[in-house]
């Protein structure tokens, strides 16, 4: 099934043969609904980064690197316990983020469903950290993925990279 040019990937179901508990690492992709510029003042994304920290403690998972783009967020998580349980976490944090923000701006924060890749054993998690990061880069936000104020990492140290 070709993809539609107006959406950058398919809304679909997660894979039904995985149950997305236990440890394994994940590439995620959330969007803002019709793609919002909602990540784009600090006063709004720096709480943003401290729920997800709370979220990703409280459910068991470690965030390897994230990036709050303007209408779109990029986090490399992995679960660090057999009971971890990716759509617990990712509802969890899309519920607290979204309440958070409708009581801070009296708007709706939307995302559509996210997009998520399971990373095999082969695949170089620092490589996919590293395309993350860059993706302000890309964009042509700044010059160097050290100067983006929203990304980062709860487990290591992105400017030494």
């Amino acid at each position: 099934m070709p993809l539609d040019e107006s959406k950058p990937f398919p809304k679909r179901p997660r894979l039904k043969d995985f149950g997305y508990i236990g440890i394994y690492s994940y590439f995620i992709t959330v969007l803002t609904e019709n793609r919002q510029n909602h990540f784009k003042e600090t006063h709004i994304v720096e709480p943003l980064i401290m729920l997800l920290g709370e979220t990703a403690e409280k459910e068991h998972f470690s965030v390897t690197v994230f990036c709050f783009m303007p209408d779109h967020l990029h986090l490399l998580v992995s679960g660090l316990e057999e009971q971890s349980n990716l759509k617990k976490f990712i509802k969890l944090f899309k519920q607290r983020s979204g309440y958070w923000f409708k009581k801070i701006t009296l708007r709706k924060l939307r995302y559509l469903s996210y997009y998520d890749h399971i990373l095999r054993k082969v695949e170089a998690k620092n490589d996919i950290a590293m395309y993350i990061l860059h993706n302000p880069v890309r964009e042509g936000i700044v010059d160097n993925f050290k100067d983006y104020q929203f990304n980062g990492s709860f487990t290591m140290n992105i400017y030494e990279l």
